[in-house]
């Protein structure tokens, strides 16, 4: 399992070096990219430390406690601890997805069920910012389409940790297996006779890229376009041709951003939403033609599979992809989706290790 851990600390002695050198620091991308990999190999350094430390303490501890009964208790402590050392560094090594480390976009649409879809749309808007301001992070809305209710059409949200967040704490690794169809079942307020809808929202979540350098596309395969906002918004939004629609010719992919005042504000988080939606189509690429050799129960990115439900009438939330339920789905709506994050990493992480097991 260990047998990458001198390049993994000599590249880490590399980074550190680089980070010390004023030059680093100059270029912008440059020292972003170093940094995050620094803080990615960090745990992974501190961890092969320790499991060593405690590996030669256990060897010393059974040699000199053939003599003496005291290094012998001491010997059956350390092993615990190593044994714990060592399912944490596997955890670790295990194989992770290179995107986990950076900020998210968040794209929520609604889908069957007319305006009370929507309104889920906004619910779910409202529980990850709820949510992202527990784990400490900042939210922004990219582009949004309302409804006359207070709904969605459609909302783009990016989701963005602090510049000192550790590695395990970056909202993609965190909310990357929130991406489906997402059902809801409730009265509508838009009923009348107290009967019970069914309506779904699709949730879309791909990885900030931020560095243009790391999604490279190419001029001459987007189409621009521009025209009048439409929708609520504030003065001169709806009165200059500052909306702005940029289409990737090569994969068919069309983005729209109307919320800023200017075009070229416009633009460029169109831009934004372009690079991530791509990289989110090659991950979906990637995991489609790794299937055919392994299928995860944890799936990411793909709208088109429901994965959770949200039944009032029982406050009830269940994810149908690891059978968890529970029955406190009005916490859940006001931010507290760590119960079900946590359980969804936990099953993310004994397919990776699973996986580890079978190339070992």
């Amino acid at each position: 399992m260990f047998e990458s851990a001198d390049q993994m600390r000599a590249e880490y002695a590399d980074l550190e070096r680089q980070l010390a050198d004023p030059a680093t620091h100059a270029d912008t991308a440059r020292s972003r990219k170093v940094g995050r990999r620094y803080a990615e190999l960090m745990p992974i350094v501190k961890a092969l430390d320790e499991h060593d430390a405690l590996t030669d303490d256990l060897a010393a501890a059974r040699e000199l406690g053939e003599a003496d009964a005291a290094f012998a208790s001491e010997a059956d402590s350390l092993a615990q601890r190593l044994e714990a050392s060592t399912d944490r560094l596997a955890a670790l090594l295990a194989p992770r997805d290179p995107n986990d480390s950076n900020d998210a976009l968040l794209e929520i649409k609604s889908g069957e069920g007319g305006e009370e879809s929507a309104l889920f749309a906004g619910d779910l808007a409202r529980m990850y910012t709820r949510y992202a301001e527990v784990r400490g992070w900042k939210t922004e809305i990219l582009d949004a389409q309302e409804t006359d209710l207070g709904g969605y059409k459609s909302v783009t949200l990016a989701v963005k940790a602090g510049s000192h967040a550790e590695p395990e704490n970056m909202p993609y690794g965190v909310l990357k297996f929130e991406g489906g169809v997402h059902r809801v079942q409730r009265v509508p307020v838009t009923e009348t006779q107290g009967r019970i809808h069914t309506s779904a929202a699709g949730v879309l979540v791909m990885p900030d890229v931020d560095d243009p350098a790391d999604v490279e596309i190419n001029d001459d395969d987007l189409r621009v376009d521009v025209y009048r906002s439409s929708g609520k918004g504030g003065q001169g939004v709806n009165t200059t041709d500052s909306a702005v629609r940029i289409t990737h010719l090569p994969t068919g992919t069309v983005v729209t951003c109307q919320n800023e005042r200017s075009q070229l504000q416009n633009k460029e988080q169109a831009m934004r939403i372009l690079r991530a939606r791509l990289s989110a189509l090659a991950a979906e690429q990637a995991a489609d033609e790794a299937s055919a050799a392994r299928k995860s129960q944890v799936r990411t990115v793909d709208r088109s599979e429901r994965i959770r439900t949200y039944n009032f009438p029982e406050n009830r939330i269940a994810d149908h992809r690891i059978g968890f339920k529970a029955h406190n789905l009005d916490q859940v709506l006001a931010g507290d989706l760590q119960p079900v994050v946590d359980a969804l990493q936990a099953a993310d992480l004994a397919e990776r290790l699973g996986a580890l097991g079978e190339r070992s």
